[in-house]
């Protein structure tokens, strides 16, 4: 079985090797305890665990219906778990290496229109530092396009505001600068006269979002307001932060933006990942090739 030292050897590999945020680690490390959970049930040690073993764990994830997504990012971890044991010499071979990950279906992401954040910035209420708060919170989700987890672990040392900038710490640790909006600016500064009546805590003292009681405001807050938020303005849509980023890409490729602008603004490695976007663009093009030329608004008549 697994002992705790060899999946402490595994967290310290995917930190410092791989690069890995803590989010991503904390799910890699979910899914490795599903399968020693499974190995303990068979009482098979994953030093001499083989190919039809797992192939007979990933079934019975899938009659649990778990979702080709998910079953395809634990295929994924196993398969970086064993070759990280290959790397140590708990093993000799990658039992995980000639598994297959389900086809999946190309998905879009959901995206706001720029009257539709409007609606959800509306209903929030100013005269509270909470309020406040979290409209600046919104605000700085959208005019960067950040994850939430860079919104929560924005300090104020990130801040350049005269420049127009704050410089993000995105996955793997790595920085960039993204340009902020005066708009967002002013949004912060706001925060910033309810933040210096609130007593911080240790720790977080350099923290730019904190809760009332001083601790840096956690991902899961930010979900719950915006889901409040969104519900409260109407919005149909299932709204999440991570909203605010893909309609922060939308509209800047909709209004003429370079796709490798966009790409270095969001922190993806790959072009393939922004890509995206231009699937959006697309259907952007063609509501308003339907709602502008003649032959459509003849058809109409």
């Amino acid at each position: 079985m697994a002992s705790k030292q060899l999946i402490d050897e595994y967290r310290r590999y995917l930190l410092l090797e791989k690069g890995l945020s803590k989010n991503s680690i904390d799910a890699y490390l979910r899914d490795l305890s599903k399968l020693i959970s499974f190995a303990e049930s068979k009482n098979i040690s994953l030093e001499i665990i083989e190919l039809h073993h797992l192939e007979q764990y990933l079934a019975e994830l899938y009659d649990n219906e778990i979702s080709p997504r998910s079953l395809s990012r634990i295929i994924s971890g196993n398969k970086s778990f064993f070759r990280f044991m290959v790397l140590n010499q708990y093993r000799k071979d990658n039992p995980a290496e000639l598994l297959e990950s389900p086809k999946l279906g190309h998905k879009l992401p959901i995206v706001l229109s720029v009257e539709e954040i409007d609606q959800i910035l509306s209903v929030i209420d100013l005269s509270t530092p909470e309020g406040t708060r979290n409209y600046a919170i919104i605000e700085t989700l959208y005019s960067c396009g950040l994850r939430v987890s860079e919104l929560t672990n924005l300090r104020f040392q990130d801040l350049y505001f005269e420049e127009g900038f704050i410089r993000v710490e995105g996955k793997g640790s790595k920085q960039r600068l993204v340009p902020i909006s005066e708009t967002a600016i002013d949004k912060i500064k706001n925060w910033f006269e309810h933040r210096k009546h609130i007593i911080i805590n240790k720790g977080s003292e350099d923290i730019v979002f904190v809760s009332p009681k001083g601790k840096a405001i956690s991902r899961i807050t930010i979900f719950y307001h915006v889901k409040q938020y969104a519900e409260m303005a109407g919005i149909k849509k299932d709204v999440s932060p991570h909203v605010f980023r893909h309609s922060f890409a939308t509209h800047l490729l909709e209004r003429g933006a370079n796709i490798r602008v966009i790409q270095e603004m969001l922190g993806h490695e790959k072009i393939t990942t922004t890509e995206i976007y231009t699937h959006l663009d697309r259907n952007f093009l063609r509501q308003e090739i339907i709602e502008h030329h003649p032959r459509n608004r003849v058809a109409k008549k």
